[in-house]
């Protein structure tokens, strides 16, 4: 049987494959890459074939706050005769990547990145049933502390039963304020799963659709009213009153409204609990001067964030060291989440803030035209 010789089209080999590639040359110029990391990289690809290896050092860097940076890693790379394994975020999803030297007959020496595609399928399914669970036994552990709780009003007949009723009363709200705590918890790491591996965008994608502003702002506040939004410690007081809303009738976004949903409920929620009770909260909505975006604020004269921390603000997991911010239970998810969310939706979110005189989160979503007619 005579030899067949194949000739190997390497641009299809590699465009086959499901990681990403990208290869750089000695000086940092893109000399290659795949299908599968245009659609990783998406727009981004277009920075890193114009400005070469500097703009992929700044993808590769910019979410990251341990490790080694992006141009300590090509070092070792290059120096290296095996691949280094590295993590980073695309999109707010963990993605391991692997860096290369590639040697060439002639002597050239390039820098090959590869992206790996995860499958977060195990993980996502291992974590929906851990959810299911807890949240089933959140809600029956809130619901037994109620009934213990309703029992007991009913069966004070004397001093001494009405000083045992108290002291279980104070019991059944500390398991009502953990419990409060968990669900929220429960909820900002759903949030934290869906970015973290790369489903954001899918969701996003499917949900979006044109949602006017002033009629749905006016049902989330109604349904957030019945619900509790700040932490039981902080007391039950009724915020409706602290609240002004301005948004004109006409106004319309493009958007996902459960991510909006989260958004409105994660910063006044912020607004709520880090100012006086009292101090007005201010939820304004106009479109700005371009014309292509709708622009939402929310002001409060609480305590402020210092300069100094405006950096952690939008971090996962940190929160600012005030005396007035700690006391109140957080876990430093929730703005980071907004971010992730609303940038996914073609926006983005920001903050104007004075230490003592209050903040101004502000944040912008694609604004939604109504379609004329043709008749």
């Amino acid at each position: 049987m005579a030899d067949a010789t194949v000739a190997l089209d390497y641009r299809a080999l590699i465009d086959g494959l499901g990681q990403g590639v990208l290869l750089f040359d000695i000086s940092g110029r893109l000399l290659l890459d795949n299908l599968a990391a245009r659609a990783i990289l998406g727009p981004n690809l277009v920075l890193v074939r114009s400005e070469g290896w500097p703009a992929m050092a700044l993808l590769l860097d910019g979410p990251r706050t341990v490790g080694p940076s992006a141009d300590e890693l090509r070092e070792q790379a290059l120096r290296s005769a095996a691949p280094i394994r590295f993590n980073t975020y695309f999109a707010g999803a963990y993605t391991p990547c692997w860096m290369a030297a590639i040697h060439s007959a002639n002597g050239a020496i390039s820098l090959m990145i590869t992206i790996d595609r995860p499958d977060w399928e195990a993980l996502t399914e291992l974590m929906t049933t851990f959810r299911n669970e807890a949240r089933m036994s959140i809600s029956a552990t809130r619901g037994h502390a109620e009934l213990i709780t309703q029992i007991l009003r009913k069966s004070a007949d004397d001093p001494k039963t009405e000083a045992l009723a108290s002291q279980v009363r104070g019991f059944t709200e500390i398991i009502g304020t953990h419990m409060f705590r968990l669900q929220n918890l429960m909820d900002l790491l759903q949030r934290l799963e869906v970015i973290r591996t790369g489903a954001l965008a899918r969701e996003v994608r499917e949900a979006r659709t044109r949602v006017n502003l002033a009629n749905f702002v006016e049902d989330f506040l109604e349904k957030m009213f019945e619900e509790s939004l700040i932490d039981p410690d902080l007391g039950r007081v009724d915020y409706r009153d602290r609240l002004s809303v301005n948004i004109p009738d006409t106004l319309a976004v493009m958007a996902s409204p459960q991510h909006l949903g989260y958004v409105l409920r994660d910063t006044l929620r912020n607004a709520v609990c880090y100012s006086p009770p009292g101090t007005a909260i201010q939820l304004n909505a106009y479109e700005e001067r371009t014309g292509r975006a709708v622009q939402i604020d929310v002001i409060d004269q609480g305590y402020g964030i210092r300069a100094k921390e405006a950096d952690r603000v939008f971090k996962p997991f940190q929160r600012a060291r005030q005396p007035q911010i700690i006391s109140v239970d957080g876990y430093g998810l929730s703005l980071y989440l907004c971010k992730a969310e609303l940038e996914a939706m073609g926006g983005r979110i920001w903050f104007e803030s004075e230490e003592g005189l209050g903040s101004t989160f502000s944040f912008q979503l694609p604004v939604a035209r109504e379609r004329k007619s043709n008749g």
